[in-house]
């Protein structure tokens, strides 16, 4: 089990590809805290996963644009569950506007939770890690649009590709306390979040077409790339980004 006897959180994990690594980590052994900001029923069937594969659970509510909200979040988490050895950053949201209707609100909301937050989590986290001397794991959840060219995106799309080099950056600076930090970025994986493509019989065929693998991923499948990240197996990585995506972005 590569993640015996760690404490993970992670941000977003109530559905999608939040839900699909907080149960990889718990079936490879880490106790999980599940954040999430609005569904607190679907935060606790996740953490009803974890507990059934004998590891300790809790669920979190916080906004992880919200400086104090991050703060109480990760002492909650560090006083119940034990210090936390891995960081999960996956919320995020996604809105598809056409550029020269982006609003200022939209543009703020969505770089606020999708890359400020990220930094955020990642700041409050490493200062309470750095000064208890302990190392750790940061694992930033962005998305192939940082590599991919679709409508609509002019806000997402930058905040994205913003996580790679957030990513790089932070883990220079962590390296000397012991903190990895790396960066996955998904492609079309079947989740809520993209049921409007799954369901589109005139969408599907030609977004398929751009998938090497001529599918759709699943959110276990980015699990397990990230917990091959948070492990110990991967020692001597960071500063990398991957994409899993079938193979869109390379095609």
């Amino acid at each position: 089990m590569k993640l015996q006897g760690k404490v993970a959180l992670i941000t977003g994990a109530s559905r999608g590809i939040g839900r699909g690594i907080a149960e990889v980590f718990a079936d490879e052994g880490a106790d999980v805290a599940i954040n999430y900001i609005a569904s607190g029923q679907a935060a606790e069937e996740v953490a009803a996963y974890v507990r059934c594969k004998g590891r300790r659970a809790m669920t979190v509510k916080a906004d992880v644009a919200s400086r104090a909200e991050v703060e109480a979040m990760i002492d909650k988490v560090w006083n119940e569950l034990g210090p936390i050895d891995v960081l999960v950053n996956n919320a995020g949201i996604e809105t598809i506007v056409p550029f020269l209707e982006l609003t200022d609100e939209q543009w703020t909301r969505l770089t606020d939770v999708n890359l400020r937050g990220e930094w955020l989590c990642s700041q409050v986290y490493c200062r309470r890690a750095v000064a208890e001397k302990r190392p750790g794991c940061i694992v930033n959840i962005g998305s192939v649009q940082a590599g991919a060219y679709l409508p609509g995106r002019t806000h997402y799309a930058p905040a994205k590709l913003g996580l790679e080099a957030l990513t790089r950056n932070v883990s220079v600076e962590m390296a000397p306390h012991g903190i990895r930090v790396n960066c996955i970025h998904p492609g079309l994986i079947d989740t809520d979040m993209v049921a409007w493509v799954m369901k589109r019989p005139d969408l599907l065929p030609g977004v398929l077409a751009k998938i090497s693998l001529g599918r759709a991923g699943q959110p276990r499948e980015v699990g397990t790339v990230a917990a091959f990240l948070a492990s110990d197996e991967a020692s001597y990585v960071t500063g990398q980004t991957l994409y899993v995506d079938g193979g869109w972005a390379g095609k």
